[in-house]
């Protein structure tokens, strides 16, 4: 009783064998895509190279199914070969990232997705940047940086020229030899000190501007 079903089969494994390059629609959303696929004029060499081998070998398939033409529809391996038709790529990601079921589902959830039936050369990539740029997906994403804490204003200075700030203005026209002014300003009084200097001032030249002017 044990070996009953021994050597028994039932169903031929070609009978359950999908075969995607006998699809006749891909629609997507009411849009069948396999059809705009066939309407692009774009052609890349790699497929033109392919069809012209085909053409000359009088064949459907090409270098063990790597291609297969079908109803004037390229596959690669299996999947439809998307032509170098920026609009048309950009309408297929559209379309499957803007799916209500599914749509929005981060990179590589849409990566998998789109090419459940299709391939281009760097599709990954482009799924990405179009994720990346999706309002949606931007404003609804988890934060994963820590909440910044609150703003803690600087204390006010108790007497002037114990708080400053510095900065150069540089690119200057050059004049009696210099090309630069060193500003000094007091963050109590708001006085200013606008220093002539050049830009190839030293640590030392301006340690030395700071004991003669300020």
């Amino acid at each position: 009783m044990e070996k009953d079903n021994e050597d028994q089969r039932l169903v031929k494994p070609e009978w359950l064998e999908v075969r995607k390059t006998e699809m006749v629609k891909i629609i997507v959303d009411g849009v069948d895509l396999l059809e705009e696929v066939r309407k692009s004029k774009v052609k890349d060499n790699e497929v033109v190279e392919a069809v012209e081998e085909m053409k000359r070998a009088g064949v459907k398939i090409l270098r063990d199914e790597e291609w297969r033409e079908v109803d004037s529809v390229m596959y690669k391996e299996g999947k439809v070969y998307v032509p170098k038709d920026d609009k048309l790529k950009a309408e297929i990601i559209r379309l499957h990232y803007n799916i209500p079921v599914r749509g929005h589902g981060g990179q590589w959830k849409m990566v998998k997705l789109v090419t459940q039936n299709f391939w281009w050369p760097g599709i990954t990539k482009e799924v990405k940047q179009y994720v990346e740029g999706c309002d949606t997906c931007q404003y609804n994403k988890n934060c994963t940086e820590q909440p910044a804490e609150k703003l803690i204003p600087n204390s006010i200075p108790e007497k002037p020229w114990t708080h400053i700030s510095v900065d150069f203005i540089t690119k200057l026209p050059l004049v009696q030899g210099y090309n630069s002014i060193l500003v000094v300003v007091d963050q109590l009084t708001k006085m200013v000190h606008f220093i002539p200097t050049t830009e190839k001032i030293l640590v030392e030249g301006l340690a030395r501007l700071f004991r003669d002017n300020v």
